[in-house]
């Protein structure tokens, strides 16, 4: 089902919780296709995994899971290690790690026969994009984060016709580490992984 949404607000959201790690998201309504709410890190918590999930309304469930032992020092999954569901349906993913772009560091996803192309505009925005095919012009969504704090919220826009996979796509990528798409990102997540490691190895 194609269909054409407004653009929509996603504000962030924390909740302490009695034991494990402290739950954080986005979360909003579509007047299109109702509440979306992203969690992270979802479901239970188990050593060396971490997930962050999307659903509600009418968009499918999306799930991005990391396993390793960096995920017990980083507070959202990383594009390391990584398996994406939509649904049922498992979305393949690559990337050029060594490019010096951000359109060559892209990640580039395929879903039930659909490819989607991830580009970070810096480490705010980006835009998730659903290539044409002969029946089908594709789909661009942006996605830019502003606000500080409590105060954060995220706007989502979409030039043209899009389905309700894109949306879930789009959404569960506020909640996804995507520093790496961008090459000053790449170093500073890095960085901030060798320290990580450092100070729990001190602990």
């Amino acid at each position: 089902m194609h269909t054409t949404i407004s653009p929509f607000a996603l504000a962030y959201w924390k909740e302490k919780q009695p034991h494990g790690r402290t739950k954080f998201g986005w979360q909003g309504i579509s007047p299109e296709l109702g509440d979306i709410r992203v969690v992270c890190p979802a479901g239970r918590d188990m050593p060396n995994v971490i997930v962050t999930d999307v659903c509600g309304g009418l968009i499918p469930t999306a799930t991005f899971e990391t396993r390793g032992a960096h995920t017990d020092v980083v507070s959202m999954p990383t594009l390391n290690r990584a398996t994406l569901r939509v649904g049922d349906g498992l979305v393949r993913m690559s990337r050029n790690r060594w490019a010096p772009t951000h359109r060559g560091r892209s990640l580039h996803m395929t879903y039930l026969g659909d490819t989607y192309t991830l580009t970070a505009f810096n480490r705010r925005a980006y835009k998730l994009s659903r290539q044409p095919d002969a029946e089908d012009p594709g789909v661009v969504i942006t996605v830019r984060q502003s606000g500080l704090g409590s105060d954060r919220k995220v706007t989502v826009q979409a030039a043209g016709r899009v389905l309700p996979a894109d949306v879930s796509l789009a959404a569960l990528f506020t909640g996804v580490d995507r520093s790496v798409l961008t090459r000053r990102g790449a170093v500073r997540a890095g960085v901030s992984r060798i320290f990580n490691f450092w100070a729990e190895s001190q602990a």
